[in-house]
Order: structure tokens, then sequence, then C-alpha cells
């Protein structure tokens, strides 16, 4: 498989389905939560094994005639044993050819994750891909997403990015969390990311405009 449609199809399994919920818990982050950035030889299923992905959405935006509306389009992401073993793969190959994964870990136990590929990418070469951003079911709304965000807002700036990338959930909700933290809608498209998730929404987030209080 060649590389670009490799990372489509990873990006199709763990495009930024669930992270934090911003509401008035965002502030208050879930005490003794350890940070850090894992080695591709810590990935593996394992490491996912108390980990809940689980989503119930109910209302989501679409976008018609041109205009963004919201939409009753109930349903339940989660993840198969499949859909982890891939995650594991993709995973290990996003650290593996330079990329990152940083992860929180609460009670030594993971409890949410965010990735970034290393290529840049763009008109400019500014875009730096964040492939993945999931915090499980029970921590979201701790503030745990947004540090994972900081963590890798700052990454990507080191490594010379301008922008981060970031195709969404649509969820109501994800969108909130998104919006509260400076992302908005990608002044271009990757072309990958819409054509395996024609229903997310392409969001890009400055990073000169992040600052990081943590």
């Amino acid at each position: 498989m060649e590389a670009d449609a490799y990372n489509n199809k990873c990006n199709n399994t763990r495009d930024d389905k669930s992270s934090d919920k911003c509401d008035d818990t965002c502030d208050t982050e879930y005490p003794d939560t350890e940070y850090r950035m894992l080695e591709a030889d810590e990935i593996s299923r394992e490491l996912f094994r108390n980990f809940e992905r689980h989503q119930v959405v109910e209302d989501c935006w679409r976008r018609e005639n041109g205009e963004w509306v919201i939409r009753k389009d109930p349903f339940t992401d989660q993840w198969s044993e499949e859909d982890y073993a891939f995650l594991v793969t993709c995973l290990q190959r996003t650290v593996r050819t330079g990329g990152v994964l940083f992860a929180a870990f609460a009670d030594r136990q993971l409890k949410g994750f965010v990735s970034v590929e290393p290529e840049l990418f763009g008109k400019n070469r500014e875009y730096m891909d964040l492939s993945s951003l999931h915090v499980s079911e029970e921590l979201r709304g701790r503030g745990i997403g947004r540090k994972l965000l900081y963590l890798a807002a700052d990454w990507a700036k080191k490594q010379g990015a301008g922008k981060l990338y970031l195709s969404t959930h649509s969820a109501v909700e994800t969108q909130a969390f998104y919006r509260a933290m400076g992302c908005r809608e990608a002044m271009e498209y990757h072309r990958g990311h819409v054509e395996a998730e024609p229903y997310d929404i392409q969001m890009e987030l400055e990073l000169s405009a992040v600052v990081n209080n943590n």
C-alpha cells in the first residue's frame, strides 16, 4: 500500500472522533494525570485495555447550501477489536516515521492520547496533521483533551509547522471543544481526509496563537 493511501486509511480509523467536552469542568484538570511521549515499542493492544472509546452522538453540524446547520443524526461510536489492532499499527507507524504520540495516564492507565504526523504539507508547507485526539469516555470534560492538544501544538511548532490540520468529528459537543481551543475551518482542505471522512469538519489551529499556561 502506498504511503498516502495508508495514511488516509489510518486517519479514517482515528480522526479525532472524541475529545473533551468544553463544559464547566474544562478548567479543572483531572488530578494526578501524567503526560508523556510514547515510544513505538510501548504501543500495544494492552495499552488501551482500560480506554473507553464509547461516544453517543445526537446532533451534528452539516453543511447545506453553503451554510453550517445542526441536524439530528443519532449514532454510537465504538471501536471493535479490529479497530484497536489497526489503531496500534497506525500509531506505531506514526512514531517510527518521525511523528509523535503523547499519552495521558490516570492511575497508571491510558486515558487519552494525541498523535501528529511528521510531514509538512499544504501550499506553503505550513501544516502538520493532528491525526488523532481521543479521551476515554469517563474522563471527558476534565481538561485532558485540552492539555494533549497543547502538547501536540508545542511539538509541531518546534518542528517548523505554522498550523495543525484536524479532520474533526462533526458532533456538536466535539465542535464546541475545538472552537473553544481556537480551531477554525481550514483555509486549505486535505483531499485525502475529505474523501475518507466526508462528514468530518476540516479545521486548522494557528500555532502562533496557542498559549499553553500549563
